[in-house]
Protein backbone atom coordinates (compact mmCIF):
# COMPACT_ATOMS: atom_id res chain seq x y z
CA UNK A 1 0.00 0.00 0.00
CA UNK A 2 1.38 3.43 -0.97
CA UNK A 3 1.63 5.90 1.88
CA UNK A 4 -0.94 8.73 1.82
CA UNK A 5 1.06 11.90 2.55
CA UNK A 6 -0.51 15.36 2.31
CA UNK A 7 1.82 18.37 2.31
CA UNK A 8 -0.23 21.49 2.94
CA UNK A 9 0.57 24.25 0.47
CA UNK A 10 -0.96 27.46 1.76
CA UNK A 11 0.58 30.93 2.18
CA UNK A 12 -0.50 31.23 5.82
CA UNK A 13 0.94 27.83 6.66
CA UNK A 14 4.26 28.56 4.95
CA UNK A 15 4.52 31.99 6.61
CA UNK A 16 3.89 30.58 10.09
CA UNK A 17 6.30 27.71 9.47
CA UNK A 18 9.02 30.21 8.51
CA UNK A 19 8.49 32.05 11.79
CA UNK A 20 8.73 28.79 13.71
CA UNK A 21 11.96 27.85 11.94
CA UNK A 22 13.70 31.14 12.80
CA UNK A 23 16.23 30.63 15.59
CA UNK A 24 15.52 34.04 17.13
CA UNK A 25 11.78 33.37 17.61
CA UNK A 26 11.05 33.71 21.34
CA UNK A 27 9.24 30.97 23.28
CA UNK A 28 6.15 33.15 23.54
CA UNK A 29 6.03 33.78 19.80
CA UNK A 30 6.84 30.13 19.10
CA UNK A 31 3.85 29.03 21.19
CA UNK A 32 1.51 31.45 19.47
CA UNK A 33 2.65 30.52 15.98
CA UNK A 34 2.47 26.80 16.75
CA UNK A 35 -1.11 27.15 17.96
CA UNK A 36 -2.04 29.09 14.82
CA UNK A 37 -0.44 26.72 12.33
CA UNK A 38 -1.87 23.70 14.16
CA UNK A 39 -5.40 25.00 13.63
CA UNK A 40 -4.75 25.35 9.91
CA UNK A 41 -3.20 21.88 9.65
CA UNK A 42 -6.16 20.42 11.54
CA UNK A 43 -8.56 21.73 8.89
CA UNK A 44 -6.76 19.62 6.28
CA UNK A 45 -6.32 16.63 8.59
CA UNK A 46 -10.05 16.47 9.28
CA UNK A 47 -11.15 16.95 5.67
CA UNK A 48 -11.97 13.28 5.17
CA UNK A 49 -13.87 12.68 8.40
CA UNK A 50 -17.13 10.84 7.93
CA UNK A 51 -20.39 12.75 8.31
CA UNK A 52 -24.11 12.02 8.31
CA UNK A 53 -27.06 14.15 7.25
CA UNK A 54 -29.28 15.74 9.88
CA UNK A 55 -32.04 18.33 10.00
CA UNK A 56 -31.71 21.49 12.07
CA UNK A 57 -34.31 24.04 13.00
CA UNK A 58 -33.25 27.58 12.14
CA UNK A 59 -35.20 30.59 13.45
CA UNK A 60 -37.04 30.54 10.09
CA UNK A 61 -37.38 26.95 8.85
CA UNK A 62 -35.90 23.45 8.77
CA UNK A 63 -32.52 23.15 7.06
CA UNK A 64 -30.44 20.22 5.88
CA UNK A 65 -27.23 19.87 7.85
CA UNK A 66 -24.43 17.48 8.77
CA UNK A 67 -22.72 16.20 11.87
CA UNK A 68 -19.61 14.09 12.38
CA UNK A 69 -20.22 10.39 12.05
CA UNK A 70 -17.85 9.41 14.84
CA UNK A 71 -16.39 11.09 17.91
CA UNK A 72 -12.91 12.58 17.56
CA UNK A 73 -9.98 11.67 19.81
CA UNK A 74 -6.79 13.75 19.85
CA UNK A 75 -3.65 11.96 21.02
CA UNK A 76 -0.51 14.10 21.36
CA UNK A 77 2.84 12.43 21.87
CA UNK A 78 4.28 14.06 24.98
CA UNK A 79 5.61 16.48 25.42
CA UNK A 80 5.98 18.43 22.17
CA UNK A 81 2.60 17.24 20.90
CA UNK A 82 0.91 19.32 23.60
CA UNK A 83 1.80 22.48 21.71
CA UNK A 84 -0.12 21.37 18.63
CA UNK A 85 -2.95 20.01 20.78
CA UNK A 86 -3.49 23.44 22.33
CA UNK A 87 -4.18 24.85 18.87
CA UNK A 88 -6.24 21.97 17.51
CA UNK A 89 -8.69 21.85 20.43
CA UNK A 90 -9.77 25.37 19.49
CA UNK A 91 -11.54 23.96 16.42
CA UNK A 92 -12.42 20.59 17.98
CA UNK A 93 -13.53 21.62 21.48
CA UNK A 94 -15.64 18.51 22.02
CA UNK A 95 -12.87 16.06 21.16
CA UNK A 96 -11.63 13.62 23.76
CA UNK A 97 -7.91 13.72 24.53
CA UNK A 98 -5.55 10.85 25.22
CA UNK A 99 -1.83 11.06 25.92
CA UNK A 100 1.17 8.94 25.00
CA UNK A 101 4.45 9.85 26.68
CA UNK A 102 7.65 8.96 24.87
CA UNK A 103 11.22 10.08 25.37
CA UNK A 104 14.02 9.60 22.86
CA UNK A 105 17.06 7.74 24.12
CA UNK A 106 19.84 10.05 22.98
CA UNK A 107 22.26 7.15 22.52
CA UNK A 108 20.07 4.80 20.48
CA UNK A 109 17.70 7.49 19.10
CA UNK A 110 14.86 5.04 19.84
CA UNK A 111 11.70 5.90 21.80
CA UNK A 112 10.98 4.75 25.34
CA UNK A 113 7.35 4.86 26.52
CA UNK A 114 6.74 6.21 30.01
CA UNK A 115 2.99 7.01 29.92
CA UNK A 116 -0.15 5.98 28.03
CA UNK A 117 -3.69 7.07 28.89
CA UNK A 118 -6.34 6.70 26.19
CA UNK A 119 -10.15 7.02 26.08
CA UNK A 120 -11.97 3.71 26.43
CA UNK A 121 -14.02 4.17 23.25
CA UNK A 122 -11.06 4.90 20.98
CA UNK A 123 -11.99 1.96 18.72
CA UNK A 124 -15.12 3.77 17.49
CA UNK A 125 -13.53 7.20 17.08
CA UNK A 126 -11.60 9.15 14.45
CA UNK A 127 -8.15 9.49 15.98
CA UNK A 128 -5.59 12.20 15.27
CA UNK A 129 -2.11 11.22 16.46
CA UNK A 130 -0.20 14.48 16.96
CA UNK A 131 3.52 15.29 17.10
CA UNK A 132 5.27 18.33 15.60
CA UNK A 133 8.25 16.39 14.24
CA UNK A 134 8.29 13.11 12.29
CA UNK A 135 12.06 12.60 12.34
CA UNK A 136 13.23 8.98 12.54
CA UNK A 137 9.61 7.85 12.68
CA UNK A 138 10.25 5.48 15.58
CA UNK A 139 8.24 7.38 18.23
CA UNK A 140 5.23 8.00 16.00
CA UNK A 141 5.22 4.41 14.73
CA UNK A 142 5.45 3.06 18.29
CA UNK A 143 2.61 5.36 19.36
CA UNK A 144 0.50 4.14 16.45
CA UNK A 145 1.23 0.57 17.56
CA UNK A 146 -0.27 1.37 20.96
CA UNK A 147 -3.34 3.00 19.45
CA UNK A 148 -4.00 0.01 17.21
CA UNK A 149 -3.47 -2.34 20.16
CA UNK A 150 -6.33 -0.49 21.89
CA UNK A 151 -8.53 -1.04 18.84
CA UNK A 152 -8.15 2.28 16.99
CA UNK A 153 -9.01 1.87 13.30
CA UNK A 154 -9.61 5.36 11.88
CA UNK A 155 -6.21 6.96 12.34
CA UNK A 156 -4.43 10.00 10.94
CA UNK A 157 -0.96 11.26 11.84
CA UNK A 158 -0.63 15.04 12.05
CA UNK A 159 2.77 16.72 12.18
CA UNK A 160 4.44 20.00 11.40
CA UNK A 161 7.67 18.90 9.70
CA UNK A 162 8.96 15.55 8.48
CA UNK A 163 11.73 14.18 6.26
CA UNK A 164 12.14 11.28 3.81
CA UNK A 165 13.59 8.97 6.47
CA UNK A 166 10.68 9.55 8.84
CA UNK A 167 8.06 9.08 6.15
CA UNK A 168 9.76 5.89 4.96
CA UNK A 169 9.90 4.31 8.43
CA UNK A 170 6.35 5.27 9.37
CA UNK A 171 5.13 4.07 5.98
CA UNK A 172 6.81 0.70 6.44
CA UNK A 173 5.21 0.22 9.86
CA UNK A 174 1.81 1.81 9.18
CA UNK A 175 1.09 2.21 5.46
CA UNK A 176 -2.63 2.50 6.25
CA UNK A 177 -2.31 5.71 8.30
CA UNK A 178 -2.39 8.99 6.30
CA UNK A 179 0.19 11.64 7.15
CA UNK A 180 -0.66 15.35 7.09
CA UNK A 181 2.27 17.77 7.36
CA UNK A 182 3.34 21.31 6.53
CA UNK A 183 6.72 20.32 5.06
CA UNK A 184 8.97 17.43 4.05
CA UNK A 185 12.51 18.62 4.76
CA UNK A 186 15.80 17.40 3.29
CA UNK A 187 17.16 14.76 5.67
CA UNK A 188 18.21 13.76 9.17
CA UNK A 189 21.59 14.77 10.58
CA UNK A 190 23.93 12.54 12.57
CA UNK A 191 21.97 13.32 15.76
CA UNK A 192 18.65 12.34 14.14
CA UNK A 193 17.40 15.92 13.93
CA UNK A 194 15.54 17.12 10.84
CA UNK A 195 17.53 19.40 8.51
CA UNK A 196 16.78 22.28 8.16
CA UNK A 197 13.93 21.61 10.58
CA UNK A 198 13.29 23.98 13.46
CA UNK A 199 15.25 22.43 16.31
CA UNK A 200 13.62 20.68 19.25
CA UNK A 201 9.96 21.73 19.15
CA UNK A 202 9.35 20.75 22.77
CA UNK A 203 12.30 22.72 24.11
CA UNK A 204 11.40 25.76 22.06
CA UNK A 205 7.71 25.59 23.06
CA UNK A 206 8.36 25.17 26.77
CA UNK A 207 11.45 27.41 26.89
CA UNK A 208 13.75 24.67 28.16
CA UNK A 209 16.66 25.20 25.77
Amino acid sequence: MQQDVTVIEHPLVSTLLSRLRARDTTPGSFRRHLHEISRLIAFEATRGLGTRKIEVETPVATADGTELLRPVVLVPILRAGLGMLNGIVDILPDAQVGHIGMARNEDTHLPETYYCNLPTDIATADVLLIDPMLATGHSSAAAADQLKARGAKNLRFVCLVTCPEGVAHFSERHPDIPIVTAAIDERLDENAYIVPGLGDAGDRYFGTL
